[in-house]
């Protein structure tokens, strides 16, 4: 049998694609099951008392929200070393598989019932999911050698996956954490993840040679990996003596504190990043001018996920407080209304995928910077719809779940228009010697939003929740009006590239 024959047999057993997206589309999908399912367990666990009956962390509500952005916004920015290990000393098949067990630890050991397995726990997820996460996506890539519709079609499929791991995480983490024991939540991640990991590792006869490390030079493999160890070593060394200085007084440094420097150092090294790309690197005129519209897009997406992101911090704790969750006399676990975002994703995704086609094929296809405008604007109606719906809402009177799940149905429309063509416009927009540059960067934006969002929600400690939702609102809406007034000239400067 011809090896041409053999792809075509072996393209017919998952939906038409290699044998092998069925392998990355599992792992995936139960990686993101741990994620999602531990992330909707994660600030109600910290904000529950310790004296009840499913005891929590006790802490406030700054405090939870700190942490919680500074884990989910370092998830993202470890996703930059992740895929350089992969690139240069493991492939991305070993970066997935190590990054998994990483993962699956780091939610065992925050079934342990102490601080410190608390914190641990999570330092190991944040490790885990850096190595795992960039480097599973471009062994997708890796599957379609050829390129083509047929490639963005299996990054469709592959998407899916995502979110099928998002819906039903919170759903089974959650009512084993919040009805049951909140360890018990966190071990049912953990099983997910090891899921993941056994059935990646049965199919990796389904992969060929995608994700295996292309050099064969042992020496210059060494040699960085010689280097990583050591970079690791010492910025380990750094932070465990910067945590101790903390812990012990002598610096006096809250968490909400740390989150701020830390945030204001990122901007300030993408800034310098940028200013490098555009005053020293040697770009043409064309080149700086796209360079220029990823500046813009990059401020855009971190505004949108600041507020995007609340869906695991403020949101969660209004589900939680001030929401009506009671479904035939029984009350539903407040997590579960994460899952309504990715309801909404699998639902909406072909239709919008159908609706840019119908609208290109009559010239009426929005730009990347309308599209971003768009998205802007769909998360800000969401949140003026939520802060009209706790206008009223207390603990003995909550709102009703629709006003939450019309918010989400918002988010993820904006979500839609946003989220798909922000990874896209980076590969066109960047010079051709930057790309992977480009795409790291775009990460940071992300991990800037997550960590912006941390900050905005421990507000919920001094703000009525309409209050805060509406600040965010404007915020976000305001963005989203400059983003179509700057539409014009923005989309001058990428002509041709669209």
């Amino acid at each position: 049998m011809s090896s041409q024959e053999s792809g075509l047999i072996a393209d017919r057993t998952f939906f038409g694609h290699p044998r092998g997206l069925a392998t990355l589309f599992f792992t995936e999908m139960w990686e993101r099951f741990s994620y999602y399912g531990m992330r909707a367990l994660l600030i109600l666990f910290m904000t529950e008392e310790t004296i009840s009956s499913n005891p929590g962390m006790g802490y406030d509500v700054p405090t939870s929200a700190a942490i919680y952005g500074l884990y989910t916004s370092l998830v993202y920015l470890l996703a930059l070393p992740g895929g350089w290990v992969a690139d240069n000393i493991w492939g991305q098949r070993k970066a997935v598989f190590v990054g998994g067990c990483i993962i699956a630890l780091g939610h065992f050991t925050m079934a342990v019932p102490s601080e410190y397995s608390f914190f641990l726990g999570l330092i190991l997820i944040i490790l885990g999911t850096g190595l795992l996460k960039p480097n599973v996506s471009t062994v997708v890539g890796e599957l379609y050698p050829e390129g083509g519709a047929r490639r963005d079609a299996g990054f469709s499929v592959f998407y899916m996956g995502i979110n099928m791991g998002a819906l039903i995480g919170p759903l089974l983490c959650s009512f084993l954490g919040e009805n049951y024991n909140w360890h018990w939540g966190f071990s049912l991640a953990g099983i997910g993840m090891v899921l993941g990991l056994i059935q990646f590792k049965m199919g990796y006869k389904h992969l060929g040679d995608a994700g295996l490390l292309r050099s064969d030079d042992q020496e210059d493999i060494a040699r960085k990996e010689k280097k990583f160890y050591l970079v690791t070593g010492v910025v380990a060394s750094v932070l465990v003596i910067f945590g101790f200085l903390v812990s012990s007084g002598v610096l006096p440094l809250t968490l909400t504190e740390i989150a701020t420097f830390l945030g204001s150092a990122i901007l300030i090294l993408v800034a310098l990043y940028f200013i490098y790309l555009l005053a020293f690197a040697g770009h043409t005129k064309d080149e700086k001018k796209r360079i220029g519209v990823i500046i813009w897009l990059f401020l855009l997406s971190a505004i949108f996920w600041s507020g995007f992101e609340q869906a695991g911090s403020s949101l969660n704790l209004f589900g939680r407080d001030f929401t009506d969750r009671m479904v035939f006399g029984w009350e539903m676990p407040a997590g579960w209304l994460l899952s309504v975002n990715s309801t909404f994703i699998i639902m909406l995704a072909p239709l919008f995928g159908m609706l840019w086609i119908w609208l290109a094929k009559r010239n009426a296809n929005p730009s990347i910077p309308v599209k971003f405008a768009l998205g802007l604007l769909g998360l800000a109606a969401g949140f003026f719809v939520i802060s009209w719906g706790a206008a009223n809402a207390s603990a003995e009177n909550p709102s009703p779940m629709a006003w939450l799940v019309v918010m989400y149905f918002l988010h993820t429309v904006g979500e839609l228009c946003l989220s798909p063509v922000g990874l896209s416009s980076i590969t066109k927009l960047a010079p051709v010697n930057r790309v992977g540059q480009m795409m790291g960067i775009w990460f940071v934006g992300t991990a800037l939003g997550n960590l912006f969002a941390g900050l905005v929600a421990g507000r919920l400690e001094t703000l009525a929740p309409s209050s805060l939702f509406l600040n965010v609102a404007l915020l976000i809406g305001g963005a989203g009006v400059l983003a179509v007034l700057f539409s014009p000239p923005i989309r001058k400067l990428i002509k041709g590239v669209e």
